[in-house]
């Protein structure tokens, strides 16, 4: 296989840190999760839970979120195990994980909304959202409340409800009259 880059970047989350690949993981979206028991079914994310201190994992095309225990202070330890366990998969050449089954990624938008939502959400949202090692899934639309499921580091960060009301919502608004609030599922 290819020569496999790994780098680490911190998140606006303390306790979760980016780890940027560069070769593909998955090619399903984002799949979030959040214990030991979802990682059955994905190799990588139960090769990750092994590691002491590991307490969720989302990955997506080219990057791995890890988020450690609140106790743990420092990501020192956890940054040499957490690259080499995703260098072994992929030297490995393991299939990828399956799709999120809570929301899924390719949701099947009902109305012209909908399909605006979802639109907006990929082009402009979710990749904001990768940078910082999180992302938003659409789980729907309703009354003109957004629905959404975070992941990554957007899940446990501080500055999630600002992200989602002050950035999501405002920028949804803005674009769509008919979107009312946004909430997190």
């Amino acid at each position: 296989m290819q020569n496999i880059s790994i780098t680490t970047e911190f998140t606006p989350n303390p306790n979760s840190l980016k780890f940027n690949v560069s070769v593909p993981i998955c090619t399903h979206g984002t799949v979030h999760f959040a214990s030991r028991a979802e990682a059955g079914k994905s190799p990588l994310a139960a090769k990750l839970f092994e590691i002491e201190h590991v307490k969720e994992i989302m990955i997506g095309s080219d990057l791995v979120t890890v988020t450690r225990d609140e106790k743990v202070q420092s990501w020192s330890i956890l940054i040499p195990r957490v690259t080499q366990a995703i260098r072994e998969f992929l030297v490995c050449g393991k299939t990828s994980p399956k799709a999120c089954e809570k929301c899924a990624d390719a949701t099947n938008p009902g109305s012209a909304i909908e399909k605006k939502i979802i639109e907006i959400m990929d082009e402009q949202i979710r990749p904001a959202l990768a940078r910082d090692g999180g992302d938003a899934v659409f789980c729907g639309f309703e009354n003109g409340v957004v629905k959404l499921h975070l992941k990554g580091a957007c899940s446990g960060c501080p500055s999630a409800i600002m992200t989602l009301k002050m950035g999501i919502e405002a920028y949804l608004k803005e674009r769509i009259p008919e979107v009312k609030e946004v909430v997190r599922v």
